[in-house]
């Protein structure tokens, strides 16, 4: 009987089920997609997701937390508009603008972290009030101008060669993104921050009464999500070159979407960075195979959103499961 019963366990995780799906969208769009399994198209697939996993990564700790971030796009969005001002405008090295990038991310993870942990503001409406912040802060400091950077062939194009494609075709950002993600991984699962996150999503009060600062961590994982915010826009900088104002608005949503689908609960107390990234990648088989069988955007849109659905009903059976078992 218990073998019967950690068989089922295994066989309904969430993690589990999330790979079996994107081995059968992967197989399905081989065969019906036209296109779909050819090189281009899989370095097509990969550097749509660069931006995503890392706002994913850092969307992981805070949702284990039990809170949201609601600002992460903006924010990313935000870091690369006033980083390509300080390149482009006030002509800084583009190495200082990335760090400028990083800089204006993180003050937006402190603030939510502030808000969240010491005003005791809810997280939703603490990120959602940032995100609006963040974009005034981008439309006013680039003066809601499209801010450009350096091409590849551009004597600055070591910047799109390190963090995008080298000038053979090698998609670089693959190696930054495994590396990402073995960071992200290990401060998760083997550090304190990762416990105390998980911690304080189960129970923050217990926590808290155990000895536990649960706002010094609270504010280290919104923090941690600033950091991973500003590796987000320095990405998105590095594959598309041109930042519109503006233009962050709802990429959290495909973070929090790939966070769910990776079997990461919504409810706080557990989280999982393998099962994030498969969903990252879920997501942009899905989104990339639809185009190749000729579905139309807003087709796409909303079978993303049934994903998500389904994700989040199965997390919640799996809660009540839990519960009475």
């Amino acid at each position: 009987m218990k073998k019967n019963n950690a068989f089922k366990r295994i066989f309904l995780s969430q993690r589990v089920i999330a790979l079996s799906t994107l081995f059968i969208l992967f197989v399905l769009f081989s065969i019906f997609g036209k296109n779909f399994l050819t090189t281009n198209s899989m370095i097509s697939l990969l550097e749509s997701t660069y931006y995503i996993i890392c706002l994913a990564f850092g969307m992981t700790f805070i949702i284990s937390t039990g809170g949201i971030d609601l600002s992460m796009g903006s924010v990313a969005m935000c870091g690369a508009l006033i980083g390509g001002v300080a390149y482009s405008v006030w002509g800084m090295p583009i190495g200082m603008s990335l760090v400028i990038t990083i800089v204006v991310c993180v003050c937006f993870g402190i603030l939510n972290g502030v808000l969240v942990s010491i005003f005791k503001i809810p997280p939703f409406v603490a990120t959602m009030g940032s995100s609006y912040i963040a974009q005034g802060l981008g439309y006013i400091v680039s003066k809601v101008q499209t801010m450009r950077y350096p091409v590849i062939t551009s004597p600055d194009g070591w910047f799109k060669r390190v963090f995008y494609k080298t000038l053979n075709g090698f998609p670089i950002g693959v190696v930054y993104m495994i590396l990402l993600f073995a960071i992200a991984y290990f401060i998760f699962r083997y550090t304190k921050i990762g416990k105390y996150a998980c911690a304080i999503g189960s129970n923050s009060e217990a926590t808290r009464l155990s000895g536990v600062k649960t706002r010094k961590w609270t504010m280290l994982v919104y923090t941690i999500a600033g950091v991973f915010a500003g590796m987000g826009g320095i990405f998105y900088s590095a594959t598309y070159t041109s930042v519109l104002p503006g233009s962050g608005s709802g990429m959290e949503m495909n973070a929090i979407a790939a966070v769910v689908i990776g079997g990461t609960s919504l409810s706080g107390g557990s989280g999982t960075m393998v099962g994030t990234i498969i969903g990252v990648f879920i997501m942009a088989v899905l989104r990339n195979g639809l185009q190749t069988i000729g579905i139309q955007q807003q087709w796409q849109v909303m079978f993303t959103g049934l994903a998500v659905l389904l994700a989040v009903m199965l997390d919640t059976y799996r809660g009540i499961k839990e519960k009475h078992s």
